[in-house]
């Protein structure tokens, strides 16, 4: 996908907002690919271990949140990567770093949301995880992952930002590329929705946990 995504930013000429475009893309890629993944994982948590949920009684909520926790540690390998990245561009990150607990913070939130949703829908209708895979690809087209926020037209640009990775993605190369100034507005409205997907996925999930061992 990474070199699928550098591939196609040139082809195109994305505009990369005077950073190289291997490093521009890679930026959002490694919140992307956190999300991506973790959204996918604790989609078929409860599926995948269906015999466990029959037989063992447990909070099932640990189930999709293991998933999304454990892929943070991939997220640190390649959060390495894109360090070693910079050091061979000799690009030094802003001051504005700190925000990255931040960011990490809203993309865990909204990955938790989407799972909780997706893992307890995936329980009733199997269909929703074999659509996963092309699901994450047209959602990677509905981020700035290839592309800037900036070929958004500006007055919609705070509705775009309801999906929360837009303000991540933006956030990770403002701090890290000094591609534009930090975009907080996006944040935010990212920071809001991400919220909403987490206590509404959390309450569904809660809402369906009674039915998981008939249905499993």
């Amino acid at each position: 996908m990474i070199v699928f995504t550098i591939i196609f930013g040139r082809l195109v000429k994305i505009d990369s907002e005077g950073a190289p475009y291997a490093v521009f893309s890679f930026a959002a890629l490694v919140p992307w690919t956190y999300f991506s993944n973790a959204m996918t994982d604790s989609t078929n948590s409860l599926v995948g271990n269906a015999e466990m949920v029959k037989k063992v009684y447990f909070p099932r909520l640990i189930l999709p949140l293991a998933a999304i926790s454990s892929k943070l540690v991939d997220f640190a390998i390649a959060f390495v990567l894109m360090l070693g990245m910079l050091i061979f561009y000799r690009i030094v990150p802003t001051g504005d770093i700190w925000v990255i607990p931040l960011l990490v913070f809203i993309m865990v939130l909204a990955a938790s949301g989407l799972g909780t949703w997706l893992g307890a829908l995936a329980v009733q209708y199997r269909d929703v995880k074999h659509a996963m895979s092309f699901a994450t690809q047209l959602i990677m087209y509905m981020a700035p992952v290839v592309y800037s926020v900036s070929v958004i037209p500006e007055r919609w640009q705070l509705v775009y930002a309801l999906n929360p990775m837009v303000g991540v993605i933006e956030g990770f190369r403002s701090a890290l590329l000094g591609t534009r100034s930090m975009p907080w507005d996006l944040i935010g409205v990212g920071m809001f929705s991400s919220i909403v997907l987490a206590v509404s996925g959390v309450y569904y999930f809660r809402r369906m946990e009674r039915l998981f061992s008939d249905v499993a």
